[in-house]
């Protein structure tokens, strides 16, 4: 063997193992992948529990009051205390009744105060502090805005339980959720399109209402309409304002009356009320049929807000993106 051969044997034999870096780089993208497997089968064990759990109790509620989801008779009948055969008419029209009263007064002020805090407020301290409290409103506890209802609205203000009282304090539960979601819409729209406004000349009033609340008019609908679903189905608030008793309703009585539907001064049992309050009196002969169906009643109604918001979130991009 000659001197380069030896050199040449020599050479590899003192080489490091190639090998090595290689067996490394295998085991660990072998570990990797264990690893991302064993994590996306918990994931998807824990979203198929709360998926199995949220349709097994849907499916509960509709089956045990299915029957009286189509009784016409149950729908627009007054309640009946110690004797079968009652309805929920009030209650149901005081449910939307209410929503409606809640909505007129909260969807406005929740606007023009994201308006206000993503387009002209000054970000400080201040802004910051006023994010901060609308944050912490919005996962206050609804029988503590009841009972500042009933504190400042029934009791300081002397409105007794009312729908107005009610309406007000379901505002207020309502308006720091509202403030998050339209502000959290308008921020998500981009920046380029304010600028773009303000370059064509446009004053910034005119480039919020014309061009940042359209684009975000979808998310804000949707927002809207699932906050709407939160207030239908609210009861602790309500307990304390508006009241527990419902009284016959008549469209020919004076408006003054406690028995017209439109009086915001008169008391109002709402669906979520009415559940609570026959299932805790228990005076009611049939009461396992009449909370079923008025749970039914309840659900669907929120199942109906949630596919509201859906369809018109969607329909509202199509148009207004024209895509």
């Amino acid at each position: 063997m000659t001197s380069a051969q030896e050199t040449a044997v020599a050479g590899e034999k003192n080489a490091p193992n190639q090998s090595m870096p290689n067996a490394d780089y295998t085991a660990t993208a072998h570990k990797a992948r264990v690893q991302d497997k064993v994590a996306t089968g918990i994931l998807a064990a824990i979203v198929g529990v709360i998926i199995v759990a949220l349709v097994a109790i849907i499916v509960y509620i509709l089956a045990s009051g299915a029957s009286k989801l189509v009784d016409v008779h149950f729908l627009t009948a007054k309640p009946e205390q110690f004797k079968a055969g009652g309805g929920i008419g009030p209650e149901l029209f005081n449910s939307f009744y209410l929503l409606v009263l809640t909505l007129l007064i909260s969807v406005p002020i929740s606007l023009g105060a994201a308006i206000f805090l993503t387009q002209y407020a000054p970000q400080g301290r201040i802004t910051n502090i006023a994010k901060t409290a609308i944050e912490t409103l919005s996962s206050l506890p609804s029988i503590v805005v009841g009972l500042f209802g009933m504190l400042t609205f029934v009791l300081t203000l002397h409105w007794g339980f009312s729908i107005l009282s009610g309406a007000l304090a379901l505002t207020m539960f309502n308006i720091p959720i509202l403030v998050r979601v339209i502000q959290q819409a308008l921020e998500a729209v981009p920046r380029d399109q304010r600028d773009a406004a303000l370059a064509l000349g446009l004053t910034r009033w005119e480039a919020t209402m014309h061009v940042l609340v359209p684009a975000a008019m979808p998310a804000i609908v949707t927002g809207v309409v699932l906050s709407a679903g939160r207030v239908f189905g609210e009861a602790a608030a309500l307990i304390y304002t508006a009241g527990q008793s419902a009284p016959v309703l008549s469209w020919s009585a004076p408006i003054w009356s406690l028995s017209n539907p439109l009086n915001v001064f008169r008391p109002a049992e709402t669906l979520a009320v009415h559940i609570w309050k026959i299932n805790s009196e228990g005076v009611v002969p049939d009461l396992s049929a009449v909370s079923a169906g008025t749970a039914a009643v309840l659900m669907v109604c929120i199942l109906a807000f949630d596919i509201i918001a859906r369809v018109a979130g969607r329909a509202l991009e199509r148009k207004l993106t024209a895509e």
